[in-house]
């Protein structure tokens, strides 16, 4: 029996194509998982995706020496009020450039939307999204994208990376961040100052008033206690006293040899006379100096209170002015300064996006999906057998 030749190519083809057929659905979900999203990868970052450029600056915040005694009101400020290390400034003005206040004040200066709405731009890359709009938010969030900002723990500074989609855009976007950053610190050292120049005058005026208050209290004292200088008028009081009992001693001698030698002498009565004035005028010296209610040893007490709160507010006020002088004389220096170690620089090559190995990843990643698929499938099926 002859076999038509037509119909056996005909048979042939017809079981190539059922074998295709059952290849192509045998590997169906494989070409779905992996190769489509792998041939997709490899087109976009391959031929689409565009060139990025990445310009990196490094800086440090520093701040000036400052010798142990620095106990003056803007060094005591400076702690007070968290304005501490350079490190502390770091962490501050890594928070600015981050921050939707950077992103604002940076426009003012640079076009931040053409920079990342470039035509170098791809359409899947360039600003904004295919998901999102033309709002401050959706730029924001684009440019937390592009740019980076962190300490670098091996060299103690701070890498500030800014991504675009030419070299001179990267490089002008850095530059004006690091200039932010520097008015930052500038702001930061005026704000400081400012408190403490305001919080030294405000100890000043409250020492100067507390000596007003002490010198008025201690004058009305002097006049209701007629009371000038209790040591110089205590003195005076004694040299008075001194000199009567002197005297009465004297008169009392003269009495008695009066006595022994002529009891009767006419004279003998005038001196008794004369004695017991000076007597009572002893009794009364003593009594201005000791033992009355209004003697100078009961008003001395709060005299010398009086003054000592005078000599105190005085040496206060003394403190304050010489603080007030140096805190006037520390706002006249930087107290930290941003410190530029690298400045922005121009790329001449775009390090992004990492065509070769981002399309190994999307591989990689694809045929873990399908892995896990496959493997999940299989045991769905064997516990379908089984039961």
């Amino acid at each position: 029996m002859q076999h038509d030749p037509d119909l056996q190519r005909q048979a042939e083809a017809s079981g190539k194509r059922n074998q295709l057929v059952a290849t192509l659905k045998r590997w169906r979900w494989f070409a779905a998982f992996v190769v489509f999203p792998s041939l997709v990868a490899t087109l976009y970052y391959g031929v689409i995706a565009a060139n990025i450029y990445v310009s990196e600056s490094r800086f440090v915040i520093k701040a000036p020496e400052r010798s142990q005694s620095s106990g003056s009101a803007l060094g005591n400020l400076l702690q007070s009020t968290g304005f501490g290390t350079g490190a502390e400034q770091a962490s501050e003005i890594i928070g600015y450039l981050r921050s939707r206040d950077a992103l604002s004040d940076l426009s003012e200066r640079v076009d931040v939307r053409a920079a990342f709405g470039s035509d170098e731009a791809d359409f899947l890359s360039r600003f904004p999204l295919i998901y999102q709009s033309d709002s401050f938010e959706d730029l924001y969030e684009y440019y937390g994208s592009m740019v980076e900002a962190q300490p670098d723990t091996d060299t103690g500074l701070t890498v500030l990376s800014v991504s675009a989609y030419t070299p001179e855009e990267a490089q002008a976007l850095n530059a004006g961040l690091l200039e932010l950053g520097e008015e930052l610190v500038n702001r930061l050292n005026e704000r400081v100052n400012t408190q403490a120049i305001d919080e030294a005058q405000l100890v000043v005026d409250e020492a100067q008033q507390r000596v007003r208050d002490a010198r008025i209290k201690l004058g009305a004292y002097r006049n209701s206690a007629e009371l000038l200088d209790p040591a110089q008028q205590g003195i005076g009081v004694l040299e008075v006293s001194n000199a009567l009992i002197a005297q009465e001693a004297a008169l009392r001698a003269q009495l008695a040899e009066i006595r022994r030698n002529a009891p009767n002498h006419p004279a003998i009565p005038a001196l008794r006379d004369r004695i017991a004035g000076l007597s009572q005028q002893v009794a009364e010296q003593t009594g201005r100096a000791v033992g009355t209610p209004n003697g100078i040893a009961a008003k001395i007490t709060e005299y010398e209170n009086l003054l000592v709160e005078q000599e105190f507010a005085e040496q206060t006020l003394t403190a304050a002015n010489a603080a007030l002088e140096q805190a006037r004389i520390e706002a006249k220096q930087q107290q930290y300064y941003l410190e530029r170690v690298v400045e922005p620089n121009k790329p001449d090559d775009a390090i992004m996006p990492a065509r070769i190995r981002s399309i190994l990843a999307v591989i990689f990643a694809t045929l873990c999906l399908y892995l896990v698929g496959w493997m999940l499938s299989v045991g769905v099926r064997e516990h379908a057998s089984e039961d």
